[in-house]
């Protein structure tokens, strides 16, 4: 039997706390409706991801995040973004007007742009530079919109039912679905600027 490496181990240990999370997100959560909702998107992800992984690997900084990321709609699944508990003790705390939940979850949604260089440096030949950045800032500013309009969508289908309440998550706030973007957008900015030499050297071993 072969002997897994040092990142095929990681990789393994990834997959079972995302697997964990998703099974407790997935035991009684505030509406199997708006779960799945939430939910369905990062699982069809994983499952792409879990399904190639033999023939294209990422590098584990982007497992890395992927593993955050479904973790984080997980969450947002079980309790409905608008009421995570530990948001909404932040938000009486503080005295806020909402729970930040959804806006740390767009935020953190900008790590995503890592995934999003490594599959343009791999496949294509762009290679670092200002137009790597730009042309991954904009597929990350591009896939958020698309994302809010998928969620219009669902609300007008719905006709602004309880469930696709939960899941746009707007907690009265008109203008939630330009906060969602302008925070995705300052997260990948924030992403590529700190993480891109970490993920160079990365791609670099790739190559070895």
């Amino acid at each position: 039997m072969k002997k897994l490496s040092q990142k095929n181990r990681t990789h393994l240990y990834l997959l079972f706390i995302v697997t964990v999370v998703f099974i407790w997100s997935l035991i009684k959560p505030a509406s199997y409706s708006s779960w799945a909702l939430e939910v369905v998107p990062a699982l069809i992800g994983l499952i792409i991801v879990i399904a190639i992984y033999n023939r294209f690997r990422f590098t584990t900084l982007s497992y890395t995040i992927m593993a955050i990321l479904a973790i984080l709609m997980f969450i947002g699944g079980h309790y409905t973004y608008s009421k995570v508990p530990l948001f909404d003790w932040i938000k009486d705390y503080f005295d806020l007007k909402r729970n930040h939940y959804d806006r740390l979850g767009h935020l953190l949604k900008g790590l995503a742009a890592i995934v999003v260089r490594e599959i343009i440096l791999r496949k294509t030949p762009l290679t670092v530079g200002g137009w790597l950045f730009s042309i991954v800032t904009s597929i990350m500013l591009a896939i958020s919109a698309l994302y809010e309009i998928i969620e219009w969508l669902a609300f007008k289908i719905s006709k602004g039912g309880k469930v696709t309440q939960g899941f746009l998550g707007m907690q009265g706030d008109e203008w939630d679905a330009q906060w969602d973007m302008s925070l995705t957008l300052m997260g990948s900015i924030l992403a590529l600027l700190l993480l891109s030499r970490v993920h160079d050297r990365l791609l670099k071993e790739i190559k070895k």
